[in-house]
């Protein structure tokens, strides 16, 4: 999170009633700001979570599932892309009232939130000494403003569901090598392919054990999805996988991945065709690198928002919804802050770390397809200024997997060593029972 008035250490000790009224004005302010940044949002009326129950009635109906085919007017045409295990999971929905499918996604999505800032706060609160239910209810409500928040609630998406299958495991299981760890990146990759870049993380981790149980658990839930919709699965497998027109265009300014950017910059021709791969290539080996560092010095935070940046990098389409992955990043630059503020000679950096999460966190919060210059028709960018503004989180992206610093493991606390006890003076002829120990 970007630095905060009134985050310092627990409760104002000079003036209690003044640091009171400070924070509650701040969280009104907070509160009172989430409103204004929806009300744009709103006209997605959940628009992509009822694509997603009008594919599943077709699908109800006996259609073929991947026939589904809707208008619209900036993709030309919409589908269904999800693999088949997201369909199974789905189609029971169908069968509820669509505002029951509203409410329930958007009710799971910010407890997803909620469950997800806590964690990733939680270590910061205590190596700090914040104050922790202050902290956690301000970074609650950082992250409900930032527009990938905003565009997942109101789009009806289903991002944060995945998130909190990915840091289950990669703040939990993988560092505890639990027996379960692999399997929610697993699970998040058969439900949604994005997720497999964390297999290829806990490669790079040497996290061998988890790398195979995070590709068998995906196998696995493929191979069931397979046996309840055959059909289904193998035409995904097979065809539409490959099929990345299903998915929208490319140029679109809501396509924040290194494939956009190059796609905005030659629209209305197309990018030269090695330019992307080579560009990929580059950003996976350096980007997968420090993601690797980062886990092999035990800063699973920063190593999961590498990997998660590099994902949203190197795919042909990443909407804004799709990358979460600045808010961990955050948390590394304010723990990162903090820490050097704490230490003599370094309060400077700290500053200027603190200023660097902000100066990250308020451009993702305004966001770019709050911008409706490039709306319907593909235009090309025409000068340095819409260049910066049309891609703004690949820019930023890029330059978190140089910049995001990789702190250095917390040490395990040691126990304070307890006060001798005085020596007990044995009566004559007995012998101690300090002596009998020591014997």
């Amino acid at each position: 999170m970007p630095a905060l008035p009134a985050l310092p250490r627990n409760d104002d000790e000079d003036d209690p009633a003044g640091g009171t009224v400070r924070r509650i004005a701040l969280l009104s302010v907070l509160a009172a700001a989430l409103p204004v940044l929806y009300l744009p949002g709103l006209v997605h009326n959940f628009f992509d979570l009822k694509i997603y129950m009008s594919a599943m009635d077709w699908w109800n109906s006996g259609q073929h599932l991947y026939d589904y085919a809707q208008s619209d007017p900036v993709q030309g045409t919409l589908y269904f892309t999800y693999p088949p295990l997201t369909a199974l999971l789905l189609r029971p929905f169908g069968l509820l009232p669509l505002w029951a499918t509203i409410a329930l996604f958007s009710a799971l999505s910010v407890v997803a939130v909620v469950v997800t800032t806590r964690w990733l706060v939680l270590p910061l609160i205590r190596r700090h000494r914040l104050d922790r239910w202050f902290t956690l209810t301000v970074a609650t409500l950082l992250v409900l403003a930032l527009e990938s928040t905003r565009e997942t609630i109101t789009f009806g998406q289903i991002n944060m569901l995945l998130v909190v299958l990915i840091l289950a495991d990669l703040l939990f299981a993988v560092p505890g090598r639990r027996r379960w760890a692999g399997v929610g990146v697993g699970l998040a990759t058969a439900l949604k392919l994005f997720p497999g870049i964390f297999i290829v993380y806990l490669l790079v981790a040497r996290r061998w054990r988890a790398a195979s149980v995070a590709s068998a658990t995906a196998a696995v839930a493929t191979l069931v999805a397979a046996a309840f919709a055959p059909q289904a699965s193998w035409r995904f497998w097979t065809h539409e996988l490959w099929a990345t027109d299903r998915v929208g265009r490319l140029d679109y300014t809501g396509n924040q991945s290194l494939q956009g950017m190059l796609s905005r910059l030659a629209v209305p021709q197309e990018p030269a065709a090695l330019l992307w791969p080579a560009l990929a290539a580059l950003v996976v080996a350096y980007g997968m690198w420090r993601a690797g560092r980062a886990a092999r010095a035990r800063d699973w935070t920063a190593g999961l928002a590498l990997a998660g940046l590099v994902g949203a990098l190197i795919s042909p389409i990443t909407w804004t919804h799709h990358v979460y992955w600045f808010v961990p990043a955050l948390v590394v630059l304010v723990d990162a802050g903090l820490r050097a503020r704490a230490t003599p000679g370094r309060s400077r950096r700290g500053a200027w770390l603190l200023a660097f999460a902000a100066g990250i966190y308020l451009p993702i919060t305004y966001g770019v397809v709050s911008f409706q210059k490039w709306g319907v028709a593909p235009e090309p960018t025409d000068s340095p200024g819409e260049f910066l503004v049309r891609n703004m989180y690949v820019l930023l992206a890029l330059l978190l997997l140089v910049v995001l610093p990789i702190r250095p493991a917390d040490r395990e606390p040691q126990p304070e060593p307890e006060p001798p006890a005085s020596p007990e003076v044995a009566p004559k002829g007995q012998t101690s029972p300090d002596r009998l120990q020591s014997r």
